[in-house]
């Protein structure tokens, strides 16, 4: 399997390309560690030379944020250790640079085929590997079990679609969740998928979710929201509408609606949050048809005077956002498949709706419906419905609100755990 793997994946990669690279430019600031992406890290390895390595890969921002809570918890555990953190996109490594300490070391994990691996690995020489999440590369698995170092998951969630997908491609899979030395997961319900697919039950340990600790996090790039709504001429007293990682169809569909809620709330003002933030300049022309005033983020300077709606197409400032949001709606659960996740506006103790689509947070998601902490709805007819509904009902806000609060506060401790567990595992490498 490991050869046919990395004669088919050039071919493959060949095909992808165009989109690969397409992508890296449209995020920008490409060119930096670019050669990292085919496992050239310059004079990483002098610097790392004769030092015990512990490699934590990050995909992108959201896994990049949970490695700094992870890091900075492990540091005190693990004297000795030097720390590098791997993540896949420029976002990520955005969110690395700007939080983690000076002397861990950040870098792109390369191209999952096997010559880069390799030269990733003589160059960092890892004692062992921490995946934040279930990020699977074949290579890592394959180099890691040659070099005979062991690997660690940490903050597992196996959704139903990704369990599916694993168990189907089992005859690559399993073998690689069966190398796991250890694995810390949300739940019971993840552990025992995780189980299924081949991780020795021993080796599981019900950890949970390292988000709830890390949605009361600061981080470096908190900005004052409600300052910036006042320069637009947003009054503290005016609704405000935060639709938080939307994805395509879901801006459109709001701003769309924005007239007609506007009809009970006049001053009711809009934000637009796209998941993807390169994703703005598509998403301005769309809103033209609109003939709403839209002012980006990164032009605030030369806004024009009572605009509608402001679009933010910066990053990592999100989390600002919702500590100003009347209501906060969830993206990529209206229009796409998934959604977002709600634990950070559950934090603020902000009233939240989603729609139907979120699958990959099915036990938060649970929990606060259980908690009655947040409104689902089922399609765009119920959100046009409920908007209005939360907006003039003070009290039913606060109660969503602080029941959501109370579900992040009763799941807090996650980083803390894992930090002990894995703690423990690794201390006993140096035995």
């Amino acid at each position: 399997m490991r050869l046919l793997y990395n004669i088919l994946f050039p071919f493959f990669f060949l095909l992808s390309a165009p989109y690969y690279f397409w992508k890296l430019l449209r995020r920008g600031n490409w060119r930096e560690g670019f050669g990292q992406r085919f496992g050239g890290y310059g004079g990483l390895k002098q610097k790392l030379s004769g030092k015990k390595v512990l490699w934590l890969h990050a995909v992108s921002v959201g896994e990049a944020n949970l490695s700094v809570q992870l890091v900075e918890k492990l540091r005190g555990q693990l004297e000795g250790w030097t720390f590098v953190v791997s993540t896949t996109t420029t976002t990520g490594m955005g969110e690395l640079a700007r939080k983690l300490p000076s002397d861990v070391h950040r870098i792109y994990y390369p191209v999952d085929w096997l010559p880069f691996v390799r030269r990733a690995f003589r160059a960092l020489n890892p004692a062992a590997i921490i995946l934040v999440e279930a990020e699977i590369w074949p290579n890592l698995f394959w180099q890691a079990k040659a070099c005979d170092v062991p690997m660690h998951l940490v903050n597992a969630r196996l959704s139903e679609k990704s369990f599916r997908g694993y168990r189907r491609f089992g005859f690559l899979f399993r073998p690689l969740f069966a190398s796991l030395k250890s694995a810390g997961v949300h739940n019971e319900a993840d552990a025992k998928r995780l189980a299924e697919l081949g991780t020795e039950s021993k080796a599981i340990a019900v950890t949970g979710n390292l988000k709830f600790d890390g949605a009361f996090e600061a981080g470096a790039d908190v900005v004052d929201a409600r300052g910036l709504l006042r320069k637009l001429g947003v009054s503290d007293d005016a609704p405000v509408l935060v639709a938080g990682s939307t994805f395509e169809g879901e801006e459109i569909l709001l701003a769309e609606l924005l007239p007609q809620w506007r009809k009970k709330f006049p001053d009711l003002f809009l934000v637009l949050v796209p998941r993807h933030f390169e994703r703005a300049g598509a998403v301005l022309e769309q809103l033209k048809s609109t003939k709403l005033i839209v002012v980006r983020r990164t032009a605030m300077e030369s806004a024009p005077e009572n605009p509608d709606v402001l679009l933010v197409d910066s990053t990592g400032e999100l989390k600002s956002f919702f500590a100003v949001a009347t209501v906060v709606f969830m993206g990529k659960s209206l229009m796409a498949q998934g959604g977002q996740n709600p634990i950070e506006p559950a934090a603020a103790g902000r009233a939240i709706v989603f729609g139907p689509f979120m699958q990959n947070f099915r036990a938060v998601v649970g929990e606060l419906l259980a908690a009655k902490g947040a409104v689902q709805v089922a399609d765009e007819v119920e959100l046009a419905a409920k908007i209005p509904v939360l907006m003039g009902d003070l009290a039913q806000r606060e109660a969503l609100g602080a029941a959501a609060l109370r579900v992040v506060l009763a799941n807090k401790g996650a980083s803390q755990r894992t930090a002990d567990w894995l703690g423990q595992t690794l201390r006993a490498l140096a035995k």
